[in-house]
C-alpha cells in the first residue's frame, strides 16, 4: 500500500526519535519508495523543523526553544495517536451533566473536544470552558454542551487565546477537571511552551481545576521549550501514546502522576 507523505513523515520521524539518526538508503528500504521520494521527505520536514539533513540523511533537530509550527501543520502530526490519547482521556470527563470542565489549546485536546460533540445528548448541560477558538467552534453546536470561551487576543499560529483577561477569568474558575496540552514533558524542567503570554493561560489552566490530566503525544516527551508553566506535581495524569524514557518515569512516579499509555488502533 502506498503511504500519503504525511504518514511518511510520521514513520520518519518515530525512527529518528528512537535512533537519533536516519539514512536515506534505510528510509527508501522500510517505506518502500525512492530515494528521491525520501530525499524530498527529509527537505519537507527539515524546512519544519521537524530534524537535520545530514549528507546522506538526517539527525534530530537542535529545536530551538521557541519555534512553533502551525495549528493546521500540527493536525496532519501524529493524528493516530492524538485520537488514541483522546479516547483514553473521555474516561476522565466527569460523568455528572452538571460537571465543568477545561479544555486547553491544541490538536490533541481537539480531538478530545471531537469525542465530546459526538456524545450522547445529556439531559441537563455540561459546562465547558476552553482557551482554544477552534476547539470553541467545534462544541458550540452541541446542545448538551454549554459552552464558554475565554476572551483576550487569539494566537494565530494556535488559535488560543491568551492575555490578561483570560488569566484574570481562570482566577475565579474551580472546574472539576482540566485537559491540558504541551509543547514539552521534561523530567527537570516540567511542562513547557514556547510563548510567555500562552504558558501564563496554560498555567492559570492547570490552578482553575481539581484535576489535571495532561494530554502529550510521545514527541513532547522528554523535551523542553522556552516557558515553564507547570511543575510535575502540579498533574495527576498523563495520557500519551509510548512509554516515557527512565528518567521522566522516574520523575513522575516521584511526583506522583499516574500514567496511561493509549494504543493506536
Amino acid at each position: 500500500m502506498t503511504l500519503l507523505a504525511p504518514e511518511r513523515h510520521e514513520r520518519i520521524l518515530d525512527r529518528l526519535r528512537r535512533t537519533g539518526t536516519i539514512t536515506v538508503q534505510e528510509i527508501a528500504r522500510d517505506l518502500k519508495v525512492t530515494k528521491e521520494t525520501v530525499r524530498r521527505d527529509l527537505d519537507q520536514l527539515e524546512t519544519a523543523g521537524s530534524l537535520q539533513r545530514v549528507h546522506g540523511g538526517a539527525v534530530v533537530s537542535s529545536a530551538p526553544s521557541r519555534r512553533e509550527t502551525s495549528l493546521r501543520q500540527r493536525q496532519s502530526e501524529h493524528s493516530a495517536q492524538k485520537r488514541a490519547i483522546a479516547r483514553e482521556a473521555m474516561s476522565f470527563v466527569p460523568s455528572s451533566p452538571d460537571a465543568s470542565v477545561l479544555l486547553d489549546a491544541g490538536t490533541t485536546t481537539e480531538a478530545l473536544a471531537e469525542l465530546l460533540g459526538a456524545g450522547e445528548e445529556q439531559q441537563h448541560t455540561r459546562f465547558v470552558t476552553t482557551s482554544s477558538v477552534p476547539i470553541a467552534q467545534k462544541l458550540a453546536e452541541i446542545s448538551s454542551l454549554d459552552v464558554e470561551v475565554l476572551g483576550g487576543k487569539v494566537r494565530g499560529i494556535t488559535g488560543a487565546v491568551v492575555g490578561a483577561q483570560a488569566v484574570a477569568t481562570l482566577a475565579h474558575r474551580q472546574a472539576d477537571v482540566a485537559f491540558i496540552g504541551t509543547n514539552g514533558v521534561d523530567a527537570g524542567f516540567g511542562l513547557s511552551t514556547p510563548d510567555t503570554a500562552e504558558a501564563a493561560v496554560k498555567s492559570g489552566l492547570v490552578h482553575a481545576a481539581r484535576q489535571v490530566v495532561l494530554l502529550a503525544d510521545s514527541s513532547k516527551l522528554g523535551q523542553r521549550t522556552l516557558v515553564q508553566f507547570a511543575t510535575l506535581e502540579e498533574i495527576d495524569v498523563l495520557i500519551t501514546d509510548a512509554a516515557p524514557q527512565s528518567e521522566l518515569t522516574h520523575a513522575l512516579d516521584a511526583a506522583d502522576v499516574r500514567v496511561i499509555v493509549a494504543v493506536t488502533s
